[in-house]
């Protein structure tokens, strides 16, 4: 079709007098859309083919992925993407294209070959293998997505939203999120130093060892799935990426010894991986809603997760045992910090008071029971969405939805300082290595440092390198 016709017809549609000679074929479009649905169930060629984005993949994330998948894949199975699944695993190809007879897939969740699959669930709906079957049956063609396989950096137009910031242990550089990537600069400003290009689309936690060498970013692409990336942080080379679940995910920590990261998902779980290997090693779901935050204790053996059902839950790091509650509950928690020597936590959230509490409880736990609490500070002017204690345990930064961060003084819950500059909420703050400056991101895409004792403004610039051909960082 010509796009003159194209257009004559498109403005046929909205101004009937001007065309007069489609009117016919109109009216008579007009007259059967009343007819569709009969239509359809007349003819049942006409519906929809099965689809493996629409219909399949979901229910592979649903309740197959968990264990088959990069970075954690039973069997050498990998069912994340339809490349995975047709590779199949240790006993062959997840399917035969028209035949669902013969697919392991279906053989397996069916229950026709043991172990009956999900190992260890519920078995999968009646209705949901038809769904595969008819699928497999109709030719098990390929609908999905087409990645990102390049590593050209993204082109920014505006400023992106900043919604992780994290220095590296010598204080020389900072990690900040990007679209698609993690964007690294001198501590000072002056330049942007690497760009380390993944495949999710948001970058939602950063995180650092402590001795410098490896940055966990944790994030993903919405609706579609979850990442962990692990990077030679001194390099700027991958090491390993786990994808996991069907949306992003929140709250990466690493563990003091560097030996564990955990990340929080929208499926209730927490997953903790080996650093060095990125093997999963286990993941839980003990929560009862969305994951939002991690943070290790002092010495590794244990983790605290926040949740939007309202807990603060300790987890033993090596076993990945539920312990207790670390909190009475309240609100939905989003953001979590902690003491820098000490397994004391402070925990915000919905409410917008931040809660300092002991990770050790003084004695047996008791319904609604909050012996665990030290101190609440002052209520914020909204929501809760970054916290942060300084590496000399002397201040507490609280950020969220109010475009000022407050500081406060760690021991005493005394409000200190008040930082200000934003325009909107911010969803980002981290401290200095030393404990003198404060990174502050979020909504207007401005990196801010201040100066942390005062809040007096050190630097402010765009991290993202804007297509207008100014550069990177250039503080002012």
């Amino acid at each position: 079709m010509d796009r003159g016709y194209r257009n004559r017809v498109t403005w046929r549609l909205s101004n009937r007098d001007i065309l007069p000679e489609l009117d016919d074929g109109v009216d008579q479009l007009m007259k059967l859309i009343p007819l569709l649905p009969l239509i359809m169930l007349a003819a049942p060629g006409l519906s929809a083919q099965p689809s493996f984005t629409r219909d399949i993949q979901p229910l592979l994330q649903k309740q197959c992925q968990g264990c088959h998948r990069p970075g954690g894949a039973s069997s050498d199975l990998d069912v994340t993407s339809y490349a995975g699944l047709l590779k199949g695993g240790k006993r062959g190809p997840g399917f035969v294209a028209g035949k669902p007879e013969a697919s392991l897939t279906v053989s397996y969740i069916a229950g026709d070959t043991k172990p009956r699959m999900p190992m260890g669930g519920a078995p999968m709906d009646g209705g949901d293998i038809e769904k595969i079957r008819a699928w497999i049956a109709a030719g098990a063609m390929d609908d999905s997505v087409a990645e990102v396989s390049d590593n050209k950096p993204p082109v920014y137009l505006q400023p992106p939203v900043i919604t992780a910031i994290r220095w590296s242990p010598d204080g020389q550089r900072i990690a900040v999120s990007g679209n698609r990537e993690v964007l690294i600069h001198a501590a000072d400003g002056s330049k942007l130093v690497q760009r380390l290009a993944g495949k999710a689309e948001r970058i939602l936690s950063l995180a650092y060892s402590a001795d410098g060498n490896t940055l966990v970013a944790g994030g993903g692409t919405p609706a579609q799935f979850g990442e962990v990336q692990i990077w030679d942080a001194r390099a700027g080379k991958p090491l390993h990426t786990a994808r996991l679940t069907n949306d992003t995910v929140f709250g990466a920590s690493i563990a003091p010894d560097g030996s564990r990261v955990a990340v929080g998902a929208t499926d209730n779980t927490v997953h903790v991986f080996e650093t060095a290997t990125g093997k999963e090693l286990y993941k839980i779901g003990n929560h009862e809603n969305w994951v939002l935050a991690s943070v290790f204790g002092a010495d590794s053996k244990r983790f605290v997760s926040v949740s939007k059902d309202r807990a603060a839950k300790v987890i033993d790091a090596a076993s990945g045992a539920f312990l207790e509650n670390v909190n009475a509950l309240r609100t939905e928690l989003n953001a979590i910090a902690r003491h820098p020597k000490k397994d004391v936590v402070v925990i915000g959230g919905e409410d917008r008071y931040p809660y300092v509490y002991n990770m050790d409880r003084p004695k047996n736990m008791k319904i609604a029971d909050d012996t665990t609490l030290i101190r609440k500070l002052d209520r914020q002017d909204g929501p809760i969405f970054a916290l942060d204690w300084s590496s000399d345990a002397a201040r507490i930064a609280v950020a969220g939805i109010s475009p000022a961060v407050n500081v406060y003084e760690a021991e005493t819950g005394k409000l200190s300082a008040s930082c200000k500059g934003h325009t909107a909420g911010i969803y980002a703050a981290a401290f200095s290595p030393d404990g003198k400056q404060l990174a502050t991101g979020g909504f207007d895409g401005r990196l801010r440092i201040y100066d942390a004792a005062n809040c007096q403004l050190v630097r402010s610039f765009i991290p993202a390198p804007l297509s207008t051909g100014s550069a990177a960082g250039g503080a002012n």
